[in-house]
């Protein structure tokens, strides 16, 4: 795919549909024989303050919204949602890890373990232990990340990353862009490979 910009997939650990794209999106890429997309972890909150949006899952859409995950979660072959409790939560110490990883080179390994531990396994990523465990399995040292997550360089690269894809046309997550086309939704993954394969 010479001479044509590389896709982006943006998300949130906090994100159950985020979550469903994760799963699905390097082989979805592949099997259309695009180039893999770079994964970019944003702020979703950070969005929603931007574009004065709200989360469906602290709305009247919550537990229709949470039956199609689990939906397609089943169609997809993954397996069964198991909710953390509470959700939605603070997920600022888990983002922070995935913008570290992303700087040595473990974006996806640790954002995988890390959805998996979220909806897959139940468990709370608010809890720095939880995030700690999905890191363990990333490789990613405790007292390397225990002072990376504190740096001020983690943090503006951050919040920088979701300035940008705000500034890109993002306003949710999971979305992915090609040029300066948006794909928002977990269901808009083969749109967006076919984009980038045209590219």
């Amino acid at each position: 795919m010479s001479g044509a910009e590389r896709a982006t997939f943006y998300y949130d650990l906090g994100s159950p549909y985020a979550y469903l794209a994760a799963e699905r999106v390097s082989t979805v890429f592949e099997d259309a024989g695009a180039e893999q997309p770079e994964w970019q972890p944003i702020l979703l909150g950070g969005l929603f303050a931007r574009f004065d949006r709200s989360s469906w899952a602290l709305g009247p859409g919550r537990e229709k919204g949470m039956r199609e995950v689990v939906r397609r979660a089943t169609a997809y072959g993954l397996p069964p949602i198991r909710w953390p409790e509470p959700w939605p939560g603070n997920y600022l110490t888990a983002m922070r890890t995935a913008t570290f990883a992303k700087e040595i080179g473990r974006t996806v390994s640790f954002s995988l373990a890390a959805f998996r531990q979220g909806f897959a396994a139940g468990r709370d990523l608010s809890e720095r232990e939880n995030v700690f465990i999905a890191a363990a399995s990333s490789e990613l040292h405790p007292k390397s990340l225990e002072i990376a997550i504190g740096r001020d360089a983690i943090k503006q690269r951050l919040r920088a990353a979701t300035d940008e894809a705000g500034d890109r046309g993002v306003t949710g997550v999971p979305a992915v862009v090609v040029g300066d086309a948006v794909f928002w939704g977990d269901d808009r993954l083969e749109d967006a490979a076919e984009a980038q394969g045209r590219g």
